[in-house]
């Protein structure tokens, strides 16, 4: 991990919400300001969610109440991210979802095919689900007695909240993993190069050129490793510094929160 600043010019950069932002509705203390201090730099910020039980007006309008000036077209999250994927590879293929009602209606706004009727399944979509139960189960091995495609949202095993941490989207991936027999063929959110190109795309900046600023070693920091980006461990989330010291995956930078982006930027 460096202790100097950034060499390469940096002109945009894609910045997780939950753990480095915000937690719950509260701004992460000092976040807002190293937002502004990103664009006072010059830098193009998008702003990148792994959390798909939100739509994405919830993201932009809770940012929008920290007094920071963001578009919907600044925020993606993975149900964004799959509802983009799926309407253009799977077309007319009903898709069956394990996930909440705003996945849902982020898929039907895409016109995907979303079924209720798991023998007619061809994709199966795994997503955070707070009603997950017994009978979900069920229809999920109903579904893939047809051998649909297999696809996830997230693979975050925790999603950070204002006291804590509760299960996402991965304990409900083990649990139809180990159910089916069937690993997932591809996740759609963070770390994937479908996430990536998404958010980079919107900044119309090449990845060499861009910082990820983000909570989490297992998706943030390594989509950005991946993709050559800048990474940049916010230690305002998840990942505390035993985590960090075990851990393979190690990021370029480590602040103690987003208002001290400063310790990047400045030469």
């Amino acid at each position: 991990m460096s202790t100097e600043s950034v060499a390469t010019p940096i002109e945009g950069a894609v910045v997780d919400l939950d753990g480095t932002v915000y937690r719950g509705d509260q701004p992460v203390e000092g976040a807002v300001a190293g937002i502004e201090r990103l664009r006072e730099a010059g830098i193009d910020v998008v702003f990148l969610s792994n959390k798909a039980f939100e739509r994405r007006a919830v993201h932009r309008d809770r940012l929008v109440s920290f007094g920071l000036d963001v578009d919907l077209e600044d925020v993606v999250n993975s149900a964004s991210i799959a509802a983009d994927f799926l309407a253009r590879h799977h077309g007319s293929d009903p898709v069956y979802v394990v996930g909440e009602e705003p996945l849902v209606t982020e898929l039907e706004q895409a016109d995907v095919d979303v079924t209720g009727r798991p023998s007619a399944a061809r994709v199966v979509l795994v997503s955070m689900d707070r009603s997950f139960a017994y009978d979900t189960l069920c229809d999920v091995l109903e579904a893939f007695e047809h051998e649909p495609a297999l696809y996830a949202t997230n693979p975050d095993r925790t999603c950070p909240v204002a006291d804590g941490e509760i299960p996402d989207a991965g304990a409900v991936i083990g649990a139809v993993e180990g159910l089916t027999g069937h690993e997932l063929d591809r996740v759609l959110g963070k770390p994937s190069k479908t996430a990536l190109e998404t958010a980079t795309d919107r900044l119309d900046v090449r990845p060499d050129r861009c910082l990820m600023i983000g909570d989490r070693l297992e998706t943030d920091v390594r989509m950005g490793h991946r993709a050559g980006m800048t990474t940049v461990l916010v230690e305002s989330g998840v990942t505390d510094r035993p985590t960090l010291e075990k851990s393979t995956v190690r990021p370029d930078y480590v602040v103690d929160s987003l208002g001290t982006i400063d310790a990047v930027l400045d030469p």
